[in-house]
């Protein structure tokens, strides 16, 4: 058992759910044309932070894991016109929809998504300069986010930065609220990591190099960045 697993199997079985992937896709497939207004109230703060901590330059290759709404696609659009954006989600319909709108408003840049699995992605080794992963690792088993770790391990090069946006664990309040709602709706809510992601994230030989706290409204963020 390597260490990353080893730290996994210490973690509370009851705190992690096994992986609702199918319905998770149908999930977010069903919401991706009202998906937006989530983004809009309680995430695109967390993006702004995410995007200023994560050191992306034009003319990178950068991928995104976990689109959803395209909110933070966008951004890496904007600001990475000269190079490559990738994007990837689980939901087709997400992915379809993060594309054809990114292409609408930046038709001239490289920016292409698909629906894709983070646990096995098909780039190969070393493909990316960058790495975005916001509010996916919540919605993974103990086992799936081992295996989406190294994943992005895999296909980032050396010294490139894994950015990670997660849902904060910092308000009691919120947090109770976030228990009761993650039980009722666990494919589309799932539960919270923050606290545990990173020692998940150093034991995949990961350097955090940037820890930021950030609350929109009532909803906290952690923005994460690692470096291989």
């Amino acid at each position: 058992m390597s260490r990353l697993e080893e730290s996994v199997s210490a973690w509370p079985a009851a705190g992690l759910p096994v992986t609702l992937a199918g319905r998770t896709r149908r999930v977010y497939d069903h919401l991706a044309a009202v998906y937006p207004l989530s983004t809009m109230f309680f995430h695109s703060r967390a993006h702004r932070c995410a995007l200023d901590a994560s050191g992306i330059r034009n003319g990178m290759r950068v991928l995104e894991v976990a689109t959803g709404s395209g909110e933070m696609f966008r951004r890496l659009v904007r600001v990475n016109e000269a190079g490559a954006t990738i994007g990837v989600d689980l939901s087709p319909n997400m992915a379809a929809r993060t594309q054809r709108v990114a292409r609408r408003k930046f038709p001239r840049a490289s920016a292409h998504c698909q629906a894709v699995d983070a646990r096995q992605m098909p780039f190969r080794g070393e493909s990316f300069d960058a790495i975005f992963c916001c509010y996916l690792l919540e919605l993974l088993s103990g086992e799936d986010i081992v295996q989406t770790l190294r994943e992005f391990r895999r296909v980032l090069r050396d010294r490139g930065n894994l950015t990670l946006v997660l849902i904060g664990q910092n308000t009691p309040v919120f947090n109770a609220v976030y228990k009761v709602v993650g039980r009722v709706a666990p494919a589309f809510w799932g539960r919270q990591v923050e606290e545990r992601v990173p020692e998940l994230i150093e034991t995949a030989r990961f350097e955090i190099v940037q820890d930021r706290g950030v609350k929109q409204g009532f909803y906290p963020s952690r923005v994460l960045v690692a470096r291989k």
